[in-house]
């Protein structure tokens, strides 16, 4: 094999943008003598080198160019310059099901995307019925794709991609699809591929998931290459780029809760198969309940217990807590899986349990509290209950900042 899988030279991309219809006709006529247009530069001479076995994330703002890549690389693009060499068969879990004919069946949509890929008859003949099974959707295979609902038709979408043996997998966004049991499976066949040595490329807005998954990343902005290199460096400038560049206007969806807008969460005993859920989240200080302010003191207690429900078939879940600031920013967090905690399970697949953090060091302010249920791997995500309470913090003293760490003083004639 090569010694890349993945060569870009100088690659970019650039789209003309017409300010009305009739322009496009002017430019027709003038035959380039005289531009109606303005360029945007999607992507702007991007050099690129990706190994076999690398998994290397993608990350940076909507619009930065990520996607404008991925389809570069996966051909749904052409290049406006440079130029890309791919060694290997490639599969991408872009827009599933975005060439599958409506009036074919699933069976001959399945012949005619595995064709594309790259598979031979024989290949595809050795493997249909597994990514029939692998689907889900045996007893409708024969029927026209139109008469599918949504999440069928991105199963099977998802079955043909990732049962094609791909040296190279491209991922946008979704680590895995659908609900339950089959958003189990295709994650864990992800992770398969990973483990395997396939190389992949991963662009998600998730800097937890790109750090938890890739070992190198890339990071665009306005179409230009920003940093490159070991992926804890890059999320780490990256995220500084953020925190920079946040206002108040880019905030979406996180606001202080009221009793009307508390997220809502699953009181059943039971999960789906191969799925859990959030149950319940208690946020308590001092043992009490942090509808009212407490005074910053040091001495506090944060109590954050988390119920959940999961699939007793399936690997115990893991736990994470997040507490961040109100315009969103991440200050701290703890989870079971760092902190190789094995949580325990009743017979039915329920748990239970509390982070607990003595003398809180919260400075005056307003703080949200968040919880997540994972895989035991602390990657896939089952449920969430965002900004699930808020801790309000008044304080008598001047200091400022978020947290009042531990120190000393210490006077010169002491030294």
């Amino acid at each position: 094999m090569s010694a890349h899988v993945i060569r870009a030279t100088e690659l970019g991309k650039c789209y003309h943008l017409y300010a009305q219809p009739r322009d496009r006709l002017k430019q027709f006529f003038w035959r380039g003598k005289r531009n109606f247009f303005r360029e945007l530069w999607a992507l702007q001479k991007l050099d690129l080198l990706v190994a076999p076995g690398e998994v290397v994330g993608i990350v940076g703002r909507n619009g930065s160019g990520k996607s404008t890549l991925l389809q570069l690389i996966c051909g749904t693009l052409t290049p406006t310059c440079g130029e890309i060499t791919i060694n290997g068969r490639l599969a991408a879990l872009l827009e599933l099901g975005a060439g599958f004919n409506p009036d074919f069946t699933g069976r001959e949509n399945i012949w005619m995307n595995a064709t594309i890929i790259g598979l031979t008859q024989q290949e595809i003949g050795e493997r249909i019925e597994s990514m029939i099974s692998f689907s889900g959707i045996g007893d409708f295979i024969d029927q026209p794709v139109k008469t599918y609902s949504s999440g069928m038709y991105v199963r099977l979408a998802f079955s043909i991609a990732i049962n094609t043996a791909p040296d190279i997998l491209v991922i946008d966004e979704a680590l895995s699809v659908g609900d339950g049991s089959f958003a189990r499976k295709s994650f864990e066949r992800i992770m398969q591929l990973r483990d395997m040595g396939k190389t992949i490329l991963f662009c998600s807005h998730s800097l937890f998931q790109v750090e938890s998954l890739c070992n190198r990343a890339i990071w665009l902005d306005r179409g230009k290459l920003m940093a490159e290199g070991e992926v804890k460096s890059v999320v780490t400038a990256y995220q500084s780029f953020l925190d920079k560049e946040y206002t108040k206007e880019d905030v979406t969806g996180v606001s202080e809760l009221s009793a009307e807008n508390k997220p809502t969460m699953s009181t059943s005993d039971n999960a789906m198969s191969g799925h859990a859920h959030l149950k319940s989240v208690e946020v308590t200080v001092d043992g009490e309940c942090c509808s009212h302010a407490i005074v910053s003191s040091g001495q506090s207690t944060l109590s954050v217990s988390v119920s959940f429900v999961s699939d007793p078939d399936i690997p115990c879940p893991t736990v994470g807590v997040t507490l961040h600031s109100m315009d969103g920013r991440v200050l701290t967090s703890a989870g079971t899986f760092d902190d190789k905690i094995v949580l325990s399970r009743t017979a039915n697949g329920s748990g239970l349990v509390s982070l607990v953090i003595n003398k809180l060091p919260l400075l005056k302010g307003k703080y949200m509290i968040s919880a997540f249920l994972l895989c035991e791997r602390g990657i896939h995500l089952y449920d969430s209950a965002l900004s699930i309470a808020t801790i309000r913090v008044q304080q008598r003293g001047r200091l400022q900042g978020y947290f009042a760490l531990a120190h000393q003083w210490i006077l010169n004639d002491e030294i």
